[in-house]
């Protein structure tokens, strides 16, 4: 588990100035992928699916609301609660992110063969799904080469 644990520090820390220069961080990663598909979903709900407390969520959410990556609008069949989602300006942005995610991924898994990244994304989903269920969760799927 060390070795996970550098490994996914290592890229982060890679990564994270990149991701910055495009008006993003690494941290923000599990709301942003969550939400690309347009639509909008409710604070608990994504803090269900980053696995963070609603306190860390809200906080995560206030900063990229001031960032204007999100917006808040009000849930048309609860009054009361809002809906997370994406601004256009984030949405736009998001291919050039995933890019380079994308392209970082290919050099960390430099000399690796297609069935060793392969085999090492299987391994990595079942830890995972694993993990999920010490936690008490049902696990999430993961995109293959994605950021999960």
């Amino acid at each position: 588990m060390k070795l996970v644990g550098r490994a996914s520090r290592v890229f982060i820390r890679l990564v994270d100035g990149e991701m910055r220069e495009l008006g993003f961080a690494m941290g923000q990663l599990p709301v942003l992928v969550s939400l690309k598909g347009g639509k909008a979903l409710s604070q608990a709900e994504l803090a269900r699916l980053a696995h963070v407390e609603q306190p860390s969520m809200a906080q995560l959410l206030n900063r990229m609301e001031r960032d204007g990556l999100v917006e808040r609008v009000a849930d048309p069949d609860d009054k009361r609660s809002r809906l997370i989602s994406l601004t256009p300006a984030a949405a736009r942005k998001m291919p050039k992110a995933k890019a380079l995610l994308d392209a970082r991924t290919v050099e960390a898994l430099d000399g690796f063969s297609a069935a060793e990244a392969e085999q090492l994304t299987a391994l990595l989903q079942r830890l995972n799904a694993n993990l999920d269920r010490m936690e008490g969760g049902e696990g999430e799927p993961v995109e293959p080469g994605g950021a999960g």
